[in-house]
């Protein structure tokens, strides 16, 4: 595979983003962003072919910067982990591609909706296959941008606009980090290359000290925040559940494939780094924190899809913990690929769910979907199995790995995991009984939705039940994982928390009046735990009296600004009256002139002209001049 075909993977949907950005038609933009991926997909497996049987590429692109000896050439790369993550990307985003055509068929917006996802695609493949830090944080704003543009998209709706700009504001923070660990990771090594045969930022040891910190702790720590900005890490968690408030595909596309595995990636393709730098078991301790906030603050929610944004969390936090407790990123790679397939299985369910009830999302006016819509119920089970890794489900295998990996490195951590785990299965159950039992609770009787929507959700429950089994021990391998046994506690636990948390769920919600108050959703659960509450307090206090006082400077420095011109002017009017008008005017120019000109006039009157007048004074001079004379000798 050549650079030019490889580069084809991201640039085939950003063109189908500049090709759709003018169109009205929402069919026809539909078409190009569709086809697009589609053949982005076909080459994304094409290089995983490549890279399952070959050795790692490095695809010299063009150089982006090159004075003196400082050169910065932008590279793609080709190998396990890359290829893996653009085919999963490709694959699951074209069936939300697939599915946004019945889900948004009827708003006015739909071609520009399909422009925002085609330029999302486009900014994670360029992420995913990127060899340059600098390649990387460029795609990475992109897809920050696309999501700001999704995630606000019917900002017709303020709690939609609200969301956009929640995510963009937060998710800047965690950027902030990953641009100042560019930088340091630049003045340190003389590159942003990660491999360059030997001399690459992941190939050497940055060794020095910056601020008495070694480099590579510092610079993981700074591209941490980065991560854990886009994969939603506890505190930076916040933007994430709200990003639901998108169209149901942005949140199946967010959720699971794309932006939130942004974060989790980063770490794994700079994990020589964290490795290098000790910040290994931060990652693992920040990832298992947030599983459990998530998960508990997940059995408060009655919104479906909030839940599951919660869940996204909870199980982002248990990737970060197979990242963290490991020897390779494997482990936490592993349970990314299929919490992608089943997560977005989730969240296309619950928008054919959501289409089929009217638009409803309150589970609490949910019930008997299970009879109204058999297609959607079938499918959304099988997620919802994977999500609580039922026994020989994807979400088992993988859940597991992350167990095991855990159980030998940290052992209060593995017990936290195993309770977070627990969690998980007992708020998906309670949601289930909520939405597919009982009968119907709604104002509008559910309808299956079309099969434009259903088959993609048949597809991906396939891949949900049997991609664990059938393709985790080579995912495992190929990226480098070092298969540990599994001790009797972990697998006695893993079954226990699935099978135990679905037990206790049922036992609590079974033949339950459901519209009686839920006797898990306390107050705090509810409120989020308060940490927006928290946020406003001090963060949002902090920055209004920021803002009162940047006002206040901006005011004190207008009404300078207004001083300095009256001033000016005083002193322009003082100048101009009295020194220019007087001193200069009349006392200095004018006023020379006009006595020069009296004086010409009076000596001017002493010359009549007639000659007996002269006469008369040369004789009155004469008798004037004798008569002193005379005084002067007597």
């Amino acid at each position: 595979m050549s650079a030019s075909t490889l580069a084809l993977i991201p640039c085939l949907p950003l063109l189908a983003a500049l090709c759709t950005a003018g169109m009205r038609n929402g069919r026809r933009a539909a078409a190009v962003a569709i086809g697009a991926l589609a053949m982005s997909a076909l080459l994304a497996l094409w290089a995983l072919s490549q890279a399952w049987t070959g050795d790692a590429q490095v695809f010299p692109l063009a150089d982006w910067l090159s004075v003196g000896g400082t050169r910065i050439t932008f590279s793609l790369r080709l190998d396990a982990l890359s290829a893996l993550m653009a085919s999963m990307v490709t694959f699951v985003g074209l069936l939300i591609f697939i599915f946004s055509t019945g889900y948004m068929a009827h708003d006015p917006r739909c071609a520009r909706f399909f422009c925002y996802l085609s330029l999302f695609a486009a900014g994670m493949l360029g992420l995913v296959l990127s060899n340059n830090l600098l390649l990387l944080f460029m795609s990475w704003e992109i897809v920050g941008l696309a999501s700001y543009l999704l995630i606000g998209f019917w900002f017709h709706k303020p709690s939609a606009a609200a969301a956009g700009k929640k995510a963009f504001i937060v998710t800047r923070l965690g950027d902030l980090g990953l641009l100042l660990g560019l930088l340091v990771a630049f003045t340190q090594t003389g590159t942003l290359e990660l491999y360059a045969g030997g001399a690459g930022l992941l190939e050497k040891d940055p060794g020095t000290l910056v601020w008495g910190v070694g480099a590579a702790k510092l610079v993981s720590l700074l591209l941490f925040v980065g991560a854990a900005g886009k994969s939603g890490q506890v505190p930076l968690h916040v933007w994430l559940p709200d990003a639901m408030e998108g169209p149901t595909p942005v949140s199946a596309l967010i959720h699971a494939a794309t932006m939130v595995a942004a974060g989790v990636f980063l770490v794994a393709r700079t994990f020589p780094l964290f490795e290098a730098g000790g910040t290994l078991p931060l990652v693992a301790w920040t990832g298992g924190v947030t599983a459990l906030i998530a998960a508990l603050i997940a059995l408060g929610q009655f919104d479906i899809k909030r839940i599951l944004a919660y869940s996204t969390v909870s199980q982002l936090g248990l990737m970060m913990v197979g990242l963290g407790a490991a020897t390779t990123g494997a482990i936490g790679m592993y349970h990314l690929f299929t919490h992608a397939y089943f997560k977005a299985l989730l969240f296309l369910g619950a928008g054919s769910i959501s289409h089929g009830c009217h638009h409803e999302q309150d589970i609490r006016k949910m019930g008997g979907i299970a009879r109204a819509m058999p297609v959607t119920t079938a499918a959304y089970l099988c997620g919802a199995l994977a999500l609580v890794a039922f026994p020989y489900t994807s979400g088992y295998f993988s859940k597991d790995a992350v167990l095991v990996a855990v159980y030998g490195a940290d052992r209060p951590l593995f017990y936290l995991c195993a309770f977070s785990s627990l969690l998980t299965a007992l708020y998906v159950t309670r949601q289930c009984v909520y939405v597919f039992a009982g009968a119907h609770r709604g104002a509008h009787a559910p309808h299956e939705s079309p099969a434009v929507m259903t088959v993609p959700l048949v597809i991906l429950a396939v891949f949900a039940l049997g991609m664990g089994g059938l393709f985790g021990g080579a995912l495992q391998a190929k990226l480098g994982a070092i298969h540990a046994a599994h001790p009797f506690p972990v697998i006695a636990t893993s079954w226990a928390v699935a099978l135990g948390g679905m037990l206790l769920g049922w036992v609590i919600y079974s033949g339950r009046d459901l519209r009686a108050p839920d006797p898990l959703a306390l107050v705090p659960l509810q409120r989020k735990l308060w940490f927006d509450e928290l946020y406003a307090a001090t963060a949002g206090r902090l920055w209004s009296g920021l803002t009162a006082l940047a006002v206040l400077l901006q005011e004190m420095v207008a009404a300078l600004a207004e001083l300095v011109q009256e001033l000016a002017q005083a002193t322009g009017q003082f100048f101009s009256r009295s020194v220019d008008g007087r001193l200069i005017d009349q006392l200095a120019v004018d006023g020379l002139a006009r006595r020069f000109h009296e004086g010409g006039r009076a000596a001017v009157r002493f010359q009549s002209g007639f000659l007996p007048g002269y006469l008369r004074w040369v004789v009155l001079g004469t008798l004037l001049g004798g008569l002193f004379v005379h005084w002067l000798l007597t």
